[in-house]
């Protein structure tokens, strides 16, 4: 090998290792994170794309409507998923339970996501936060307040309407009212549900909604956000603007909520821009798009309620640890069955 040969072979390995430097000081040319998630594409794509526009990582995402769990459960540690979001604290415990993920520490996370949001040992984590709340008829309904325990009174038989009762919306629902009032009396009060029936539980939030306006019933049960996205949908705005939004409360003067959150897959390839990604979902840029976007809550304190959603009131909370909420979403199901809630109104 010539002396110049040297030289030159020298150079490269000098210019090679440079930019290994670079590269390593500035994050991977091909930094990406795998997200799998339930959430519809038209909600949750602005944030994503928003995020690699702002830090070059790349979001590859699988949407599907069930069966993600079980699926990453079966790739195993060839599973390509770095993280799952999820709707609801059911899916996310069933994750955990299934064994397919992994605890994450992050002060950032664990500051902006309050304690009764997240998993104590960070196994999951909250991204916002949405109201099971009361729609009622405008024109039939004048009540300014009501709580969760009002719904079972019998001034309201025949007028109540709701989805099927074992549905994750409700059953978690119905496990709070178990961890707040005891097994007894959260029984009779589902017994006092079915009592005020109008129609055998059927569809979604959406379908009791348009029940209410149509006269079916006169109350009912419902997420916050549904208002909001049928607000905004000119198709759908009539059947909103008939119904009034009233933030049930448990004795403690707060209102039940769920979430949408995320878990960290446990054979993760990506893990640290799957948690950078997640910090950026608590972020306050993205709280905010949550709520444009979504029409949800924010998890981070003092992040903007968008002006539709803020017009039903101040939420207020419940600040019981949905981990607890989870722990009794079994025995709800169970009673659920029990009362022979989804047999509709007793004849």
């Amino acid at each position: 090998m010539s002396k110049n040969s040297g030289h030159l072979s020298s150079f490269i390995r000098r210019a090679l290792a440079g930019a290994a430097l670079s590269i390593a000081a500035s994050g991977s040319m091909a930094a990406e994170v795998n997200v799998y998630t339930y959430r519809e594409p038209g909600l949750i794509k602005p944030l994503f794309d928003k995020f690699t526009a702002e830090t070059g990582v790349k979001v590859n995402v699988i949407f599907a409507k069930a069966g993600l769990e079980e699926r990453i459960q079966s790739e195993g540690a060839n599973s390509p998923a770095d993280m799952l979001i999820t709707t609801d604290i059911a899916n996310l415990r069933k994750a955990v339970d299934l064994g397919i993920t992994q605890n994450v520490k992050s002060v950032t996370l664990e500051k902006a996501v309050p304690p009764a949001l997240r998993a104590a040992d960070g196994a999951w984590y909250a991204l916002s936060v949405r109201a099971r709340v009361i729609y009622a008829a405008k024109d039939r309904v004048k009540d300014a307040a009501l709580s969760y325990a009002d719904l079972a009174s019998p001034r309201f038989k025949g007028k109540f309407c709701v989805r099927d009762g074992r549905h994750n919306y409700n059953n978690a629902l119905f496990a709070a009212a178990i961890v707040h009032w005891g097994e007894a009396k959260a029984e009779e009060w589902l017994k006092g549900l079915r009592a005020n029936l109008a129609k055998k539980p059927s569809g979604g939030d959406r379908d009791v909604a348009k029940d209410i306006a149509s006269g079916a019933c006169d109350i009912g049960l419902g997420n916050t956000y549904y208002v909001g996205l049928m607000n905004a949908d000119a198709q759908q705005k009539a059947i909103s603007d008939q119904i009034r939004v009233i933030m049930p409360t448990f004795e403690n003067g707060k209102t039940h909520v769920n979430v949408s959150g995320f878990v960290v897959a446990k054979h993760a390839k990506n893990k640290a821009d799957a948690v950078k990604l997640a910090e950026w979902l608590v972020g306050a840029q993205a709280q905010g798009m949550y709520g444009e976007q979504n029409f949800e809550y924010p998890v981070l304190a003092g992040a903007p309620v968008e002006p539709f959603i803020k017009s039903f009131g101040d939420l207020k909370a419940d600040d019981i640890p949905l981990e607890s909420v989870a722990g009794k979403a079994k025995t709800a199901s169970e009673m659920t069955d029990k009362v022979g809630f989804n047999l509709g109104p007793q004849s």
